[in-house]
């Protein structure tokens, strides 16, 4: 309870902000990982992956499966999924142990508030930043374009 409190006081100004656009800078921010573990994001990210539906989860974890556990590391690139919509007895129940059986780690928005960043029906959202600035913004509707992009 204290994490989750803490995270909260910490991501304050990222989960009131507005949708990050090209040209924005992203400023540090922090969220915990489906262990609960809390990750500060800093400008040395240049690629985030974002879900917010089970079947664009699902196309990213089909892509990150068939790769070494040090994937999104050496591409320096996180992957967020936004489970804010999904109940939260269902979250710690169902979502959470089949999260943890997966090798790499996952970031998650639990808060509906959070609107930072841009979504689309059916895809899968991503951010091309250089420098902490985002350079580029794409939804993705396949693994295979995910893997184009993560070259």
């Amino acid at each position: 309870m204290l994490k989750i409190f803490i995270l909260l006081m910490i991501t304050t100004n990222f989960i009131f902000g507005g949708n990050l656009k090209v040209g924005d800078k992203l400023n540090n921010f922090s969220l915990t990982d489906q262990f609960d573990g809390i990750h500060t994001i800093t400008n040395n990210i240049e690629t985030i992956i974002i879900t917010f539906q089970k079947e664009t989860l699902m196309m990213v974890n089909d892509f990150l499966s068939s790769k070494s556990s040090l994937f999104l590391k050496e591409h320096r690139a996180i992957f967020i999924n936004n489970i804010s919509s999904t109940p939260t007895i269902i979250t710690k129940m169902f979502i959470l142990p089949k999260l943890r059986d997966y090798k790499y780690g996952i970031l998650l928005i639990y808060d509906e508030n959070n609107t930072k960043f841009a979504k689309q029906a059916d895809k899968i959202t991503t951010y091309s930043l250089e420098n902490g600035i985002v350079k580029d913004i794409k939804f993705l509707s396949s693994a295979n374009e995910l893997g184009n992009l993560l070259k």
